[in-house]
């Protein structure tokens, strides 16, 4: 029989009268599925007496630094995303434990209460643009957070004393297929001179995992008169804020700039050459504006993925819209002025370990691995605006 042991993250109210435990902090949108959010609470009953205990999951857009908000204006948007009951649970919220929450409330005895939330499919991923040194307060973004509570109702004002917040990423994690390959070419004519200078880039593949080697191919054909002198590629990030006007945040995630092969004389084809340029977020991780997927510790946040818009969703709801392009510049001769064209790719978190199968599949999965539990106090930064006090009833994203 396998053992193998299982990371649980574990906080307390500030009373003591209320634990929550998670499994994980990230959660995935998987593009058929997505992944449950399963919990458990160790309820006092001596303390609750005819009162009960609630969940709520709050997605808060932030479109400004709390510092700036004025005149009773907040920059800031709060959405319930999923709200429940969590003790005495409700025979319509009842669902299958997970092996995790089943091992959990064996250890931790009759006062564990298990919760279950299912996000909606239209909800934005986790995503915060990186503030310059300057400023003050919590970025721009999107967060995620689930608080427990105590209260004789859902829609009762929630009291630091008695809650319980955690801060989570969701994030999308659709697996490669069989995409075609993203190409663009241009063709630039001049005067006084025959033909046109045609620059073609194509990329190995339309997606790419976090921190992977792209293969960028540029070709270069010259029947003209003209001179091509050297060549710059640049990853460009474009994150637009779609929260009332929208505001885009362009930058470069990294760039090669080379006079190798070059300069292309006239009258001659056939160039060809293949540059390696690899996103990562360690060399522009202090740069401001930058979109990144949760700004939590640098050690676990990486470059933001590509926003995947589908069906009819409302951009104003997806909060910030990341996209990335491959940046090309050939700089040609004296008086000639430069050829620039973009490609579009998909950015992704970086690959998951194991086969993502379906929440219910794994439950049911007849696997006879055995979890040992390691607890561990979750010590991630909750939203701010979270952590005195809210009222319940907030706006809903829907089911």
């Amino acid at each position: 029989m396998v053992t193998k042991k299982a990371k649980v993250y574990k906080k307390s109210s500030p009373n003591g009268k209320l634990t929550t435990y998670l499994a994980k902090r990230d959660y995935y949108d998987h593009q058929k599925w997505q992944d449950n959010i399963d919990g458990v609470c160790i309820v006092d009953t001596d303390y609750i007496k005819n009162r009960k205990v609630f969940g709520i999951v709050v997605v808060a857009f932030r479109y400004g630094r709390e510092d700036m908000d004025v005149m009773g204006v907040s920059f800031r948007k709060d959405f319930a995303v999923k709200q429940i009951q969590i003790y005495p649970p409700l025979e319509e919220d009842r669902h299958p434990l997970t092996k995790l929450q089943a091992k959990l409330i064996n250890k931790l005895g009759e006062h564990a209460v298990p919760f279950h939330f299912v996000l909606p499919t239209t909800t934005p991923d986790t995503v915060c643009i990186q503030p310059s040194e300057f400023d003050g307060g919590q970025p721009c973004g999107v967060d995620y957070q689930i608080t427990t509570y105590v209260a004789n109702s859902m829609d009762d004002k929630i009291h630091k004393r008695n809650s319980v917040s955690l801060s989570i990423r969701k994030l999308s994690y659709f697996e490669h297929g069989q995409e075609q390959q993203p190409r663009e070419e241009m063709l630039k004519e001049f005067k006084f001179t025959s033909g046109a200078m045609k620059l073609e880039c194509t990329l190995d593949k339309a997606r790419y995992f976090s921190g992977e080697t792209m293969n960028i191919s540029i070709c270069v054909d010259n029947p003209t008169s003209k001179k091509a002198k050297r060549i710059k590629i640049q990853i460009m990030q474009f994150a637009d804020i779609t929260l009332y006007e929208t505001v885009t945040y362009k930058n470069v995630v990294t760039e090669l700039e080379t006079e190798e092969g070059f300069p292309i004389e006239p009258n001659t084809s056939g160039f060809c050459k293949v540059y390696k340029l690899r996103p990562v977020l360690d060399a522009v991780k202090r740069r401001a504006g930058l979109a990144l997927n949760g700004r939590v510790k640098y050690e676990d946040t990486t470059l933001a993925s590509s926003t995947e818009l589908t069906g009819n969703v409302n951009k104003e709801n997806m909060g910030v819209i990341v996209s990335y392009k491959v940046r090309v510049k050939m700089t040609l001769g004296f008086g000639s002025g430069d050829m620039v064209l973009e490609v579009p790719f998909k950015l992704s978190p970086a690959r998951l370990k194991g086969f993502q199968a379906e929440p219910e599949a794994k439950d049911g999965d007849g696997s006879q691995e055995e979890y040992d539990l390691v607890m561990e106090e979750f010590k991630r930064v909750a939203v701010k605006g979270f952590e005195e006090e809210m009222s319940g009833g907030l706006t809903s994203m829907g089911d």
